[in-house]
């Protein structure tokens, strides 16, 4: 085995949630990733739609118990010494699939090795492995520091996914809030933040705020929720178009480093998108509009898997005809843009 030495970090991931163009829901999920020699691990496998199994809206007792596994303090769940390393965002069962590896001690080290893709209790290495992935060695003191400081709070991020909507169509507010909290995220409508405790205020992330909200209640809410010293993010709606307003939070609710998220750019305009990836993905593009009367039309652009680089797409005209809006999703994260004119 080799000694060379790989780095290992963590940093925030999410696995978007959302509306999806066909109006089924995928549920929003976010998490810690391992980050290997300076790069998410999860981008090395692909187009996996997974999660690990620090996720913070599991309970504070489940955190601990896979965060125990991962320092070896806790025997491995499966046989062979095998940890899941990533998993379903949908359930915890084993029959989804799940990406496993070897986690064991070599001295003061810490090797990952034999990453396999697991359905069962036993991983078939030969059928099933990553032979292009590990083994890593890391520092022990290194590898320890970086998951222990998660120890102290996992059950502060597990109550931080909220998101208040303020605006002046209920109607719309109210369809808004029920998608969101389909896919797990948490939502409130108000008209204003006048009279709200502030340790009600610090517990969004996010505040969206309706096209028809007026400078001056827009200041009224940055105010208030400055009074009570709560740091969020603004959403100004781009259109009443409900899976156009999801992506639009789920945006603002991205907690990774920019500089460590798949999708890096997006444009619509001159008839095409231009889409940014870091790694190899899958990229689905579609098209939201308001027509004459208002009503939303949908149109998919394009689903595929992306190379790292920058793409163009053409647009179909009549997807984005008048105004409309170019939403792109992979596992890890959506982007939103207007079609400029």
């Amino acid at each position: 085995m080799s000694a060379e030495y790989a780095t290992f970090g963590l940093a925030p991931a999410m696995r978007t949630g959302g509306v999806l163009a066909d109006g089924a829901y995928q549920v929003h999920r976010d998490f810690t990733d391992f980050i290997v020699d300076g790069r998410p691990l999860l981008h090395r496998l692909s187009d996996l739609d997974a999660v690990s199994p620090l996720a913070s809206d599991i309970p504070p007792a489940v955190f601990t118990d896979h965060l125990r596994r991962l320092l070896l303090e806790a025997e491995a769940p499966l046989s062979d010494g095998r940890y899941v390393i990533y998993g379903c965002p949908e359930c915890e069962g084993l029959e989804c699939g799940a990406v496993t590896a070897v986690i064991e001690r070599d001295g003061d080290d810490v090797v990952w090795r034999d990453f396999a893709w697991q359905t069962e209790e036993t991983a078939d290495l030969e059928l099933n492995g990553y032979h292009g992935i590990g083994p890593f060695r890391f520092r022990g003191e290194e590898y320890r520091a970086a998951l222990e400081q998660l120890l102290p709070g996992p059950e502060e991020a597990a109550d931080r996914r909220r998101v208040l909507l303020i605006g002046a169509r209920v109607a719309v507010l109210a369809k808004l809030a029920a998608a969101l909290r389909s896919i797990g995220i948490g939502a409130d409508i108000a008209h204003d933040a006048a009279g709200v405790p502030a340790e009600e205020l610090g517990a969004y992330q996010v505040v969206a705020f309706g096209r028809a909200v007026t400078d001056a209640d827009r200041a009224a809410v940055r105010e208030a929720f400055a009074r009570a010293g709560a740091q969020v993010e603004y959403v100004d709606g781009l259109a009443p178009v409900v899976p156009l307003l999801v992506a639009q939070i789920e945006l603002a609710l991205d907690r990774s480093p920019v500089g460590q998220r798949r999708l890096r750019g997006l444009v619509a305009e001159g008839g095409e998108a231009v889409v940014e990836v870091a790694s190899e993905c899958r990229v689905r593009l579609v098209a939201y509009r308001l027509d004459a009367l208002y009503r939303t039309r949908v149109r998919e652009l394009f689903d595929g898997t992306l190379q790292p680089g920058a793409h163009r797409i053409p647009l179909d005209a009549k997807a984005v005809k008048g105004r409309s809006f170019v939403v792109a999703r992979t596992m890890g994260g959506v982007l939103v843009t207007p079609v400029a004119r």
